[in-house]
């Protein structure tokens, strides 16, 4: 595409780093973090136009597919792996899909990136269709996985969009939602996994968290479908029953054993009120 720099691959802006004490890289680090929120902060018109479209796939039954290599598959799989437990969603609803499959959460899997085939067959393993919305996570912008599944999605009718670092990447050229979050370059010279990795991170935050308070999985300020899975969740469920109906934690955890939902033990109390 023209007049595309990929600044996620230009010289840091630091030299002789191995010359610094702790103290002086944890500060030039920190220093570079701070400009990221402001970077996402340009950037929620664009992830506002996503979300919109979003919910009103998911209303209609579709899903959200996140698809990406390396830290940016595994950012997208640890957003779609916790919509389930913190909203109460079914696990299809919300799907990471990383380039050369699971085993590559742990290790990379030489030449998946590459590979601008294999998106199309991981999408094609879970029925993508044209109810879906597809997101494709790629700092660079460039990640031949990424922007070759896009491509394939748009020409299949999917609803596409894209987070990426640079301005005016490829991957843009397939998204119908783009979001573009120039960070600048990285404290590592081409080190996505810092600056570009946290903003990716945050607006996965935000797409994910806004979906799911306007699809109605948040009560007030509180995630009243999260799964009861652990002592520490089940806590917070008592918790937010005793402070909203003033009952002894016994009762709580009695009608949290019983509905095995905050939601229902909620919408019990409030019948039993009125």
């Amino acid at each position: 595409m023209k007049n595309f720099n990929r600044i996620t691959e230009s010289d840091s802006e630091y030299r002789n780093l191995e010359s610094l004490s702790p103290a002086e890289l944890l500060q030039a680090i920190n220093k570079e973090d701070n400009k990221v929120a402001e970077c996402v902060k340009k950037c929620i018109p664009q992830i506002e136009r996503l979300i919109k479209n979003v919910v009103i796939a998911l209303q209609n039954g579709g899903r959200l597919f996140y698809i990406g290599a390396g830290t940016s598959g595994r950012l997208g799989i640890v957003d779609a792996s916790e919509c389930p437990p913190t909203f109460g969603v079914d696990e299809d609803m919300v799907v990471g899909i990383i380039a050369g499959g699971d085993s590559a959460i742990r290790k990379a899997v030489e030449g998946a990136e590459d590979n601008i085939e294999l998106a199309w067959q991981d999408l094609m393993q879970y029925g993508v269709s044209s109810s879906d919305v597809v997101l494709g996570i790629a700092s660079s912008g460039t990640t031949p996985y990424v922007v070759h599944g896009l491509k394939k999605c748009q020409e299949k009718n999917i609803t596409t969009s894209c987070i990426t670092c640079n301005l005016n990447s490829p991957i843009v050229q397939y998204s119908n939602f783009p979001i573009e979050c120039e960070v600048g370059p990285e404290f590592i010279t081409g080190s996505t996994r810092m600056k570009s990795g946290t903003a990716t991170k945050l607006i996965l935050n935000m797409i994910s968290t806004t979906v799911m308070i306007q699809l109605g999985r948040v009560l007030d300020n509180k995630m009243v479908d999260m799964k009861l899975s652990n002592t520490k969740l089940k806590e917070r469920g008592i918790r937010l029953l005793c402070n909203k109906y003033n009952i002894q934690a016994e009762d709580a955890l009695e009608l949290l054993e019983k509905y095995k939902s905050v939601r229902a033990a909620l919408l019990h109390l409030e019948k039993s009120i009125s």
